[in-house]
């Protein structure tokens, strides 16, 4: 979304983008070692994660810390590669990777502390293409309604996710979105798909995208969700997990795509700021 609004050239987009999964492997696998310190106590007493590493002894708590180090040593090494000031909406996401393990264990809504780690990354395009949000209010009020679409997005997967382990989250005392609303999950995540539907097509009114954004991203993103939503069987662990697994990559698949389509379609008017290749990219 980012990439036509400051004009990136192709060869910037691809390169930027290779960083952003880079980085996000990364920072994923961090989360988890840290989550899973967390639970530690609370894993061998799930079906689902009492084989986890450190859950049956096969890694120490000490050296899941080290390792952990060199995870968070590797993310600041991709962090680094863009413009200075990604550092100053980098880093505080950490705060939101520390506390997630510890909201199930407070609230019955830790899926939306999930959101607000891994949606984050949406903050980050503007900035990493040179775009400071702090003094360009159209790039901020974009990131901030893509980043809020993220979340309703993460809420509405995780759900079906947290419903795997819904019987052994009671014995074990772990929170969750799918106990608090076990009767009405279906039309609870129906609200959240429209929400992060709106939202997303309200961050590309914001910015100013094409049909193809609208059509592509917006349409596909309703269809794949609402396909999920009617089919997924929420007593049954193992399609549960299939729909976590696949649906992210139906719908993730078809924004990627809709965005693309809509840079591709973007004409290159050397007059005009938003241009392909117009705007230098800070090193």
């Amino acid at each position: 979304m980012a990439a036509p609004y400051v004009g990136a050239t192709p060869v910037t987009v691809v390169a930027t983008s290779a960083l952003f999964f880079t980085g996000a492997v990364i920072m994923r696998g961090a989360g988890c070692t840290i989550n899973d310190l967390w639970d530690r106590n609370l894993d061998p007493h799930v079906a689902r994660t009492r084989l986890r590493p450190i859950a049956r002894g096969a890694v120490t708590p000490r050296n899941a810390i080290i390792f952990t180090g060199f995870q968070l040593l590797a993310g600041l090494g991709i962090l680094l590669q863009f413009p200075t000031s990604c550092l100053f909406y980098g880093v505080p996401s950490l705060l939101f990777v520390a506390v997630y393990p510890l909201a199930k264990r407070v609230t019955y809504y830790p899926q939306f502390v999930l959101g607000l780690t891994f949606s984050w990354g949406a903050f980050m395009g503007f900035p990493a293409l040179g775009i400071d949000l702090i003094s360009d209010p159209t790039a901020a009020k974009a990131a901030a309604l893509l980043y809020s679409s993220c979340i309703s997005w993460t809420v509405l997967y995780d759900m079906i996710y947290a419903h795997m382990d819904i019987k052994d989250d009671v014995n074990a005392g772990i929170k969750s979105i799918a106990l608090r609303h076990d009767k009405e999950t279906k039309a609870v995540l129906s609200g959240l798909a429209v929400v992060q539907i709106g939202l997303l097509a309200a961050a590309g009114i914001v910015i100013g995208v094409g049909p193809f954004f609208f059509i592509g991203s917006c349409g596909s993103a309703a269809a794949t969700l609402g396909l999920m939503i009617w089919k997924v069987k929420l007593k049954e662990v193992s399609n549960c997990w299939w729909w976590f697994k696949n649906g992210a990559w139906f719908t993730g698949g078809g924004i990627t795509l809709g965005l693309l389509g809509d840079y591709l379609a973007r004409p290159d008017d050397p007059n005009s700021e938003v241009s392909r290749g117009s705007v230098s990219v800070p090193q």
